[in-house]
């Protein structure tokens, strides 16, 4: 029985450090983009970074493709970057629906699923999830709306 109650706490508490909260720093990561290159994601000292998980398989977060291609087009120039990292496994999959979604913001894959080391450290139980860093990487909105985001690009 002790056994059982000590595991179930290591599994609680490496959750509890596995999630990023509001306030947390932009993690530095490294993961492929759709040509195989490998791309560090760090903090942008100029812009506002909007990360969003999402997959091809995923209709809600094709629906939200659309959304963020034209919030990317609307203030890109305000210094909004957005940055997709898809848990696709299937990467030709990945590929068609870039194209297809005209996403022309920068794209990542972390071909694990839910199991992708990205999607644990920050949290992510379902899709899409996304995450809104201010110009310091600090966490600012977990799931903004499109609305939330003009928000805060249209008080800077």
């Amino acid at each position: 029985m002790r056994k059982s109650v000590l595991l179930f706490s290591l599994i609680v508490s490496f959750s509890a450090k596995a999630q990023l909260a509001i306030g947390s720093q932009l993690p530095v990561l490294s993961l492929n983009d759709i040509n195989g290159k490998t791309i560090e994601l760090v903090p942008d000292t100029n812009q506002y970074t909007l990360i969003d998980f999402w997959a091809s398989w995923c209709g809600p977060c094709r629906k939200k493709n659309k959304e963020l291609v034209q919030l990317q087009k609307k203030y890109a120039e305000k210094g909004l970057r957005i940055i997709g990292i898809s848990l696709d496994i299937n990467i030709q999959k990945w590929s068609k629906a870039i194209e297809k979604d005209g996403i022309d913001y920068q794209q990542l894959n972390d071909p694990k699923g839910f199991d992708a080391p990205s999607a644990v450290l920050f949290g992510v139980e379902q899709l899409p999830a996304s995450y809104l860093f201010d110009t310091t990487g600090k966490l600012i909105a977990i799931n903004p709306t499109p609305e939330e985001i003009s928000n805060v690009l249209n008080s800077k």
